[in-house]
Order: C-alpha cells, then sequence, then structure tokens
C-alpha cells in the first residue's frame, strides 16, 4: 500500500532529520519527499510517499503525530487530493532528431527551458505516471541525466491543513507543560 502523507512542521533545523529518522526505524522507504515552507514562515509543509501495509502505516503516522515539532499528519487519499511532480529531463538531442523531441514535449505539455548543441532540458509537470511515462519515451532519444521534486499534494475542496497561530501556540504549550 502507498500513501501519501501531508505532515505541517514547526520551520526549525533538525525537524526534516527527526522525522526521516522516525520512517527509517520503522523499517520504511521513503520514495518520495518534498519540504518547503508555507504561507506562514513559521511552518513548513512535508509531503512524504512511503510504501508498507495499512496498520504499521497508521502507526507511523500516530508516530509522526507525537513529535513536537509536528503540528498536522493529514493522510492524502488520491481520490480526494491532487498530487504532482515536476521533473527536469536532459535529453540528447542532435539537430535532425530535435523536432520529435519538441513533438514529444508538446504531447506532454513539457517546456522546453534550455536548448544546446547537443542536449535540450524539458520540464514537465503532473502524476507521477505522467513523468514517468515522458521520461519512459525519452529514452529513445536518450536521457542524459533527470532531476524530479517528488510528490506534492494537497487536499481537494475547502479541506486545509492550516492552523491558526493562536492554535499552533496553545497546542505546542499544552504538549511542553
Amino acid at each position: 500500500m502507498r500513501r501519501i502523507l501531508s505532515v505541517l512542521v514547526e520551520n526549525h533545523p533538525g525537524v526534516l532529520a527527526r522525522v526521516a529518522g522516525l520512517i527509517r526505524r520503522r523499517g520504511f522507504n521513503i520514495e518520495s519527499l518534498a519540504v518547503g515552507v508555507t504561507d506562514d514562515p513559521a511552518i513548513s509543509r512535508m509531503t512524504l510517499v512511503v510504501e508498507g501495509d495499512e496498520p504499521t502505516l497508521n502507526q507511523v503516522s500516530k508516530q509522526l503525530d507525537k513529535l513536537i515539532e509536528v503540528i498536522r499528519v493529514t493522510d492524502l487519499e488520491a481520490e480526494s487530493s491532487v498530487a504532482r511532480e515536476l521533473a527536469l529531463i536532459k535529453v540528447s538531442a542532435d539537430p535532425e532528431r530535435r523536432p520529435q523531441i519538441l513533438q514529444l514535449a508538446s504531447v506532454f505539455r513539457a517546456s522546453v527551458v534550455d536548448v544546446g548543441h547537443e542536449a535540450v532540458i524539458l520540464e514537465v509537470t503532473g502524476t507521477h505516471d505522467k513523468v514517468e511515462a515522458l521520461i519512459s519515451l525519452a529514452q529513445e532519444f536518450g536521457v542524459q541525466e533527470v532531476a524530479r521534486t517528488g510528490i506534492i499534494a494537497l487536499a481537494r475542496g475547502a479541506q486545509s491543513m492550516k492552523v491558526a497561530r493562536e492554535e499552533r501556540y496553545h497546542d505546542a504549550a499544552v504538549l511542553r507543560v
């Protein structure tokens, strides 16, 4: 079972290491990890993709929720969330094959962000499967390098993980007493 966890954490040094260490101690591999500051500079959002059986993944969520720096943990289900990934793909592109590569990019709505004498760099944003499909088809031309962000995700609709500043400080004060 594959799960996307969205975790709001205090934006402090060492929090990423604590979260990753907790998951490692449980014997999981983190398939994807993306971290960035939210609209509140004191809070970061971690989006983790992990795989395992349901009881163990539930335990990981509960353990994450116990870390002092963790504000909220949400399990994002595919049908009720939007998940995207960004990838940069450097593809070998001699002048004769460049039009085919540009056509492939167009089919995937990828942008050409750099053109050189021997290679082009494509930027694609989409689902994990879309990114995988473009990389697979680009292999025909020669993929030189790939850089990926990892999956980021938000819940659909009005559902939000946003935490009021007063609530965050109240919860933190209760936990530290």
